[in-house]
């Protein structure tokens, strides 16, 4: 079986749907014993865009095709997208989304699909936010929970080391937001 390159993503934007905002991305790439960290920032942007933009440039920092590539994302909107095969009906009706009207951030995720579609890539939707040390979380309903989006292809061990990367990736993506505030 081919090593699996697996990518914790996130994105976040402070003042989200404001007309001056901050916006930061994180992004870790496990690849056997190798780990890399990225993050960056943008100024006025959304949310969406820069959960886009994380797994963009975790896909950028590859440096080869033909990979076997988990990607794990608190995002529904990433990771739906790819779950659901969204793309598939917006390429065929010109970009165009269920109520005819453009799809939103058409430009992230062309890059996006002509990045995932150079390596064997599966989705995987996380839950944000979740504090691992706290007594109240409720870690065996998070983990049911997470089954149901993804299966049972991971053991609870697995589920709470997923979940503690995609903690450190929305940390990467706050550095990325304080850098952009200056």
């Amino acid at each position: 079986m081919a090593q699996v390159l697996k990518m914790y993503t996130d994105g976040g934007c402070s003042g989200n749907q404001s007309k001056e905002n901050f916006g930061g991305w994180g992004a870790i790439l496990e690849y056997g014993d190798n780990r890399r960290e990225l993050h960056g920032s943008k100024a006025n942007t959304t949310n969406n865009q820069m959960e886009l933009t994380a797994v963009i440039e975790g896909f950028r920092a590859l440096k080869r095709e033909g990979l076997v590539v988990q990607v794990f994302s608190d995002s529904s909107y990433v990771a739906n997208c790819f779950r659901d095969k969204w793309y598939v009906k917006w390429e065929k009706n010109g970009w165009l989304n269920t109520a005819k009207k453009p799809v939103e951030n058409k430009e992230l995720w062309q890059e996006l699909m002509a990045l995932v579609r150079k390596h064997d890539v599966s989705f995987y939707r996380v839950k944000g936010h979740v504090n691992l040390n706290s007594k109240s979380t409720d870690m065996d309903g998070l983990y049911e929970k997470f089954c149901s989006w993804n299966g049972a292809e991971f053991d609870f061990e697995s589920f709470k080391y997923i979940t503690d990367m995609n903690n450190r990736a929305d940390e990467l993506a706050n550095v990325g937001i304080n850098e952009a505030r200056g």
